[in-house]
């Protein structure tokens, strides 16, 4: 048994416990050995990983096409699929809106990484 547990490498907290082999968090309820949470820690503290509707990796600068389309507010119209965007920017939105871009005929906005494909 662990006399202190680490805390938990997804949401911090302090107040995990031991069950079996594994370590768990009451907060989030995430599972883990022990000796996997150095490895995570290690992955994690790179670079985020941002991926399209189809699980490419998307990149700043990328070109992406809007797979389906999307309601826009304040619009009559919105974006309609097959929309292309270019040079995007990778940031850390709200909501999941993790792509800042200028869509051709709507101005700046933010999208999600869910609804665009790497073109």
């Amino acid at each position: 048994m662990i006399e202190n547990p680490p805390p938990c490498p997804k949401c911090s907290c302090e107040y995990t416990y031991e069950m079996n082999a594994l370590i768990v968090c009451p907060e989030c309820g995430r599972e883990w050995v022990p000796a996997e949470a150095s490895t995570e820690a290690e992955a994690g503290a790179g670079e985020r990983v941002v991926r399209d509707s189809v699980g490419n990796v998307l990149q700043d600068g990328d070109t992406v096409v809007v797979v389906k389309a999307l309601k826009v507010k304040g619009s009559p119209s919105g974006i309609k699929a097959g929309t292309k965007v270019r040079n995007i920017r990778l940031v850390d939105g709200v909501d999941g809106h993790d792509i800042d871009c200028k869509v051709d005929g709507f101005g700046a906005m933010q999208l999600k990484s869910s609804v665009v494909k790497k073109g």
